[in-house]
């Protein structure tokens, strides 16, 4: 497969190519590298160095080939994001769901979370996704199968299981840029957090905001974390009452 062309828009990947067998016998010499371990290389790069690091030239010296040759293996950088999107998305060990449709899908955001802790670039990388590949689809059927118990309708479904992705994403990427601050800085984010704090309780005292007075007062630390607790909130609506 040639390299396509590029005229600075971002190329459409085509799921049929890129996910389902390939038809016919392939032609000439067995590759030097397999898909998986060009993703793997991929990966590496992006969680060590960020995904502005990875290029298809850095990905090429990193695997050894030439970056003409690499183009054999992988079009063009969309379809590489899309399928280190995937293998990483299989990261898990998930058991069958328990029947608690609540627990199941606290548990696969759960399992979500970890994931892209361990791979920071993941959630700003699943707002380009364009297809699903078969990792992203049995986390798909898990959350699919664990709301079978509810009343939610098919499209209801599909749009719950974007929303807890959402989510997560969303949650880990404010950790994420949090903690680059906090490195940034070298300001505890506790001791950023305890400063905002300080700062809101004193523009209060004035009387200009008094419903933030009112909030700020019933604010306390408690023993859930705030990630359980949103994702709480946000399972507590996905079904609707009566």
């Amino acid at each position: 497969m040639g390299r396509a062309r590029t005229t600075g828009a971002t190329r459409a990947v085509d799921p049929e190519t890129l996910w389902l067998p390939p038809t016919g016998t392939r032609l000439g010499r067995r590759p030097t590298h397999s898909r998986a371990e060009i993703t793997a290389a991929a990966v590496t790069i992006a969680d060590t160095e960020g995904l502005t690091a990875l290029t298809m030239r850095r990905l090429a010296t990193e695997v050894a080939v030439g970056a003409m040759s690499l183009y054999t293996y992988v079009p063009d950088k969309e379809t590489l994001l899309e399928l280190m999107i995937d293998q990483v998305a299989g990261e898990h060990d998930l058991p069958p769901p328990g029947g608690d449709w609540r627990d199941d899908l606290r548990r696969l955001a759960h399992v979500q979370r970890d994931i892209m802790r361990r791979h920071p670039w993941l959630p700003s990388a699943l707002a380009s996704r364009q297809t699903l590949g078969p990792n992203t689809l049995a986390s798909l059927e898990y959350a699919l199968t664990a709301l079978q118990p509810t009343n939610l309708d098919g499209q209801q479904k599909m749009e719950a299981f974007a929303l807890l992705t959402g989510f997560v994403a969303s949650y880990v990427s404010n950790e994420v840029a949090q903690e680059l601050n906090s490195r940034r800085t070298g300001r505890d984010p506790q001791e950023t957090l305890a400063a905002q704090g300080r700062y809101l309780h004193a523009v209060v005292r004035g009387g200009a905001y008094p419903r933030l007075a009112e909030v700020l007062g019933t604010l306390s630390g408690g023993t859930v974390s705030s990630f359980d607790r949103l994702l709480d909130q946000l399972l507590n609506g996905l079904v609707p009452v009566g």
